[in-house]
């Protein structure tokens, strides 16, 4: 496809963390240039300590081939000396009508000069690449594997970003692979990621909590057993707390009130998603009963009882009534 010039703006900053987002904004721009003339109108370069300021304007100031544009891509921006920093900063204030600059970077503060400088040549020049929060992950899993022709649970997709993390390359790569994996049923549950997704991403201790909570023995153990120097008092501490929370939901919901736990315990709607259907898994006096083992845990731990044993012991009470 041939772009005309016109239809785009001299300089672009594509800015944020999220590496598949970043990609795919520098690739949809590169597919805009003429296939038959991309050889010698794609400029494309990474910072270094001895770049020269000159270099880059003359490549910004060259003319393109054939009737579409030229377009110079500089990846990690925020990684520019400064002299070159500037003498961009200098060119798009006259910039190449015929050529399009394209910066990427990972962090640029919005103060920057060179984020200004971008910024001043029109609308929709930053292009925001920022990550999801971890609890948004999952919905946008799901239809990332959708664009696979893969149907996902959103337990699966969570326990996906619990195994690789929160990188959007990391996890889009990971899903290529269950595309083949699971090509024949069409879908992925979570047991498709337990078996053939390996976990390089370190246990967070709301994983294990959550684990706790839907008393699943197993996987909390299983967490637990895979944190890296875990603080027994901290986990109990916690733990106690989202007894406490399961207690208040408990009592809302027999009160006819189950909708409003989140105000109830000042926290976001995400936050207590899962609390009520947790709390209806426990029996009568079994919240109460797992707040008491709380507290008598955490009297063995600073006591200096084996914390090994009584943690666990802990855990499998909760878990198990």
């Amino acid at each position: 496809m041939v772009t005309t010039k016109q239809e785009l703006l001299p300089a672009y900053l594509v800015v944020g963390a999220d590496e598949l987002k970043s990609k795919k904004a520098v690739k949809r721009m590169k597919a805009r240039l003429d296939e038959s003339f991309a050889a010698f109108n794609l400029d494309e370069m990474e910072p270094t300590s001895d770049m020269e300021p000159g270099s880059i304007v003359t490549s910004l100031n060259t003319l393109p081939v054939g009737a579409g544009f030229r377009l110079v891509i500089i990846h990690n921006a925020d990684k520019l000396p400064k002299p070159v920093s500037e003498a961009i900063i200098d060119y798009l204030k006259n910039p190449n009508p015929d050529c399009v600059l394209l910066l990427q970077a990972t962090t640029l503060r919005k103060t920057a000069r060179l984020y200004k400088a971008v910024k001043a040549v029109g609308a929709r020049s930053i292009v925001e690449c920022v990550p999801k929060k971890r609890w948004e992950m999952a919905p946008s899993v799901v239809k990332m594997a959708s664009a696979r022709g893969l149907r996902m649970s959103e337990a699966a997709a969570e326990e996906l970003v619990s195994r690789v993390g929160e990188s959007t390359t990391m996890i889009d790569a990971q899903l290529e692979r269950l595309q083949d994996l699971c090509r024949d049923k069409g879908c992925v549950d979570v047991a498709d990621i337990e078996e053939n997704i390996a976990r390089t991403a370190e246990v967070k201790p709301w994983d294990f909590l959550d684990a706790v909570s839907a008393r699943n023995a197993e996987r909390a153990l299983s967490l637990y057993h895979l944190m890296q120097k875990p603080s027994q008092i901290f986990l109990t501490s916690i733990i106690g707390g989202r007894m406490r929370e399961l207690i208040c939901a408990r009592s809302l919901e027999q009160r006819g009130e189950g909708g409003l736990v989140g105000q109830a315990l000042g926290k976001q709607g995400w936050q207590v998603k899962n609390h009520l259907r947790w709390a209806r898994a426990f029996g009568d006096g079994e919240l109460e009963a797992a707040l008491a083992s709380c507290a008598r845990c955490e009297r063995e731990l600073k006591s200096g009882s084996d914390a090994e044993t009584a943690f666990v012991r802990l855990v499998v009470s909760i878990c198990r009534g």
